[in-house]
């Protein structure tokens, strides 16, 4: 039904909106990893709900809890089951649209697949079912470690309408990113984007950006072509998470505009290591990757749930409008940058655990 995501490293969310919880069971994680409900909250609490003047005031503390899989701090390599429970739910808020489609929500459309909905909050569609995500994406994080200690993934903001920073993506720190409510390493650009945010808000109306993610220290040998290709199953990753609209890796559309002789990245010897003198290619090629920096933007869409009055049509189909209540992120991007890296740590580790077992076939 589409709620697993991995070959090796499997990841299956679970959970609606405004149930009694979400969270994940992970399977396939190996034995012996250090996995503590601390370093899981650290993620989840950049992720959450009510954090600053510029998110849903939703007041979630998103306490997260280990049902199985983890004994005196270590994994045991069985499934590790994680749960969060809804404690500030207000189904009241979403009465109105039990009958009513919201515009360019996923009400009609999983309606239109299963019959049947649960309209309060959006259920399964809900952002909120990416707690599991990264809750799952934090246990991926420390697997990674015992791989290679130097994969570092950050994400952080780069655009939010039409407010656009320039980031050196070799140089940003996690530091940078956290440094500000809006998750953008560039601090003037920043503000600007926290003031249109606002403003924005304040007009009942929501915006979209995009979002740049770097993997740093990832060793060349990842990546499982034809079809699953390093670059194929990051891009799966990306869009499978709520509002995303477009991703491109490395050059990405600008590739089009150059020519080979300007796009190739050359080979040279640096260090004694086989490297590339530029990064067109993201660090990935031919669907492997190559050692260097991996890089790739997930651009989002406005936020769907908006308090301006719009037309739609009712599952009697009457024509009528809606104007939403609730509480809703009027940008989603802040609160996706931690989900952005959770899917690049789960796609990563299936990779590395597959690359152990073809690197075992080969000594």
């Amino acid at each position: 039904m589409g709620n697993t995501f991995g070959q090796l490293f499997r990841v299956t969310t679970f959970g609606e909106s405004h149930g009694g919880g979400v969270g994940a069971v992970i399977d396939g994680c190996p034995p012996l990893v250090e996995i503590n409900e601390a370093e899981i909250q650290k993620e989840l609490d950049r992720r959450r709900p009510g954090q600053s003047k510029i998110t849903t005031q939703r007041q979630e503390e998103d306490r997260c809890e280990i049902l199985s899989g983890v004994f005196e701090g270590k994994s045991l390599g069985t499934p590790i089951a994680i749960l969060v429970r809804n404690k500030d739910a207000r189904p009241e808020d979403y009465a109105q649209l039990a009958k009513t489609f919201r515009p360019s929500h996923a009400d009609f459309s999983y309606e239109a697949k299963y019959g049947i909905r649960n309209w309060q909050g959006g259920g399964r569609a809900s952002a909120r079912e990416t707690i599991g995500r990264v809750a799952a994406g934090a246990v991926a994080r420390k697997v990674l470690r015992r791989f290679s200690a130097k994969i570092e993934i950050i994400a952080y903001v780069i655009q939010i309408g039409e407010v656009a920073a320039k980031i050196d993506k070799s140089k940003v720190r996690m530091k940078d990113v956290e440094a500000n409510i809006v998750r953008c390493p560039d601090r003037v650009m920043a503000e600007e984007m926290i003031s249109l945010i606002e403003n924005t808000r304040a007009d009942g109306d929501s915006l979209g950006g995009v979002i740049e993610c770097v993997a740093r220290g990832v060793p060349a040998g990842l990546g499982e072509p034809v079809f699953d290709k390093l670059e194929a199953d990051l891009a799966k990753a990306m869009l499978s998470l709520p509002a995303t609209k477009g991703f491109e890796i490395g050059s990405g559309f600008a590739a089009t505009r150059m020519r080979g002789s300007e796009h190739n990245d050359a080979f040279e010897m640096r260090g004694g290591r086989v490297r590339t003198s530029t990064n067109f290619s993201g660090g990935i090629q031919g669907g492997i990757s190559n050692g260097e920096e991996i890089y790739f933007r997930v651009a989002f869409k406005p936020t769907a749930t908006i308090a301006r009055a719009q037309k739609t049509v009712t599952a009697g189909r009457a024509e009528t409008k809606v104007a939403a209540k609730g509480r809703h992120d009027p940008c989603v991007l802040p609160r996706a940058v931690p989900m952005v890296e959770a899917m690049a740590s789960l796609v990563l580790c299936d990779h590395a655990l597959r690359q152990r077992a073809v690197e075992s076939t080969r000594k």
